[in-house]
This record gives C-alpha cells, sequence and structure tokens, in this order.
C-alpha cells in the first residue's frame, strides 16, 4: 500500500478571508458615504439641475433685467486677490461682521429713479454647502431701498451674498464674494 501523506490545502480558507475582507470593506465605503451627506449648490437661487437646464432662459431674462435696471449693494466691501489665479485678478468681496448682518440694496432704472415694486429674493450661502443658507423671500422695500435685517452670521470663512429681483419677464441676479475674518 502506498504511503498517503495528508497534505492541508489553505486556497479554501484563503478564499473565504478574501470574500469577508471585501464584504467588510464594502460595508464600510457604504457606512462612510452615507454619514458624509451630499449638500446642493444654489446657482441662480435654484437647484444646480435647474439651472443647467434653463441657462439659456436664464440668461435672457437676466439680458432684459440689465437694459432696463441696475441693482446695487450699499456695504463695506474691500478688493481682494483671486486666490489661484495665474492672472494675479482682484474681485471686490463684501465684508462681514460676526453677529447680526443687515443688507441693503438699491435697484434703479436707467433713468436712475427708483424702483420699488420688484419681487427680490435675498441668500446668503456658503461655497459648496447649504446647510447654513440664510434666505429672505419678499425682502421688504423701506424709503428707497431693499432691507434684510438681521442675518446671524458666527463662523468666520468665505460666503456669497446673492439677491434675486423679478420685474415681469425680467430676473435679475447679483452675486458678490463675502467673507468673515477671523
Amino acid at each position: 500500500m502506498a504511503n498517503k501523506t495528508k497534505e492541508k490545502s489553505y486556497w479554501p480558507h484563503l478564499i473565504l478571508g478574501f470574500l469577508i475582507i471585501g464584504m467588510t470593506l464594502s460595508f464600510w465605503t457604504v457606512k462612510s458615504a452615507n454619514s458624509i451627506p451630499v449638500q446642493r449648490v444654489n446657482d441662480y437661487m435654484m437647484r444646480y439641475q435647474l439651472a443647467d437646464m434653463n441657462i439659456n432662459d436664464i440668461k435672457e431674462k437676466q439680458a432684459l433685467f440689465d437694459k432696463s435696471y441696475i441693482i446695487a449693494i450699499d456695504a463695506k466691501s474691500v478688493t481682494v486677490p483671486v486666490e489661484h489665479s495665474k492672472a494675479k485678478k482682484e474681485e471686490r468681496a463684501v465684508v462681514l461682521s460676526k453677529g447680526k448682518n443687515n443688507f441693503v440694496y438699491i435697484i434703479k432704472d436707467k433713468a436712475n429713479n427708483l424702483v420699488s415694486d420688484m419681487n427680490v429674493s435675498f441668500l446668503l450661502t456658503r461655497p459648496h454647502t447649504t446647510s447654513e443658507d440664510a434666505r429672505v423671500d419678499n425682502v421688504p422695500y423701506e424709503n428707497g431701498k431693499y432691507i434684510i435685517k438681521d442675518i446671524d452670521i458666527q463662523k468666520p470663512g468665505r460666503y456669497i451674498v446673492e439677491l434675486k429681483a423679478q420685474k415681469d419677464d425680467a430676473i435679475g441676479y447679483l452675486q458678490l464674494p463675502a467673507f468673515l475674518a477671523k
């Protein structure tokens, strides 16, 4: 009779181990992806999908607005360099203060007359997140100005100040960078 030696094969254990590691890593990936919420961007004060689908219509209404009206913000602003710009660009940025902030907008027609019957919306947001948005629909008109009062800002960093003004078919957008220093 032949001498039978029992050799142990580790291949089934190795395959089973790889399957367990793969399933564990898959579970961990799904769990960590669900714990970090996806934030939506507010392009033109709407979801970016809607802005992408209707960009031609938005541009037409913006051009119609720009033919007749001018939007200006009455706020402290400074010229700051644009980060990561090869052309050494600069832009105007609104300076925010910690605590309650007021935003004052003036809308005039091309004849330099104040316009009081606009439907105005305001949005203060941070880049790449919507979790801390401060939105005001139907901004009140007082003494020749559209005034947004008592917007509380506590976290230092970059912000975007947006205004949307609508009259009939004309819709104007004003989007300015802003920051709160540490």
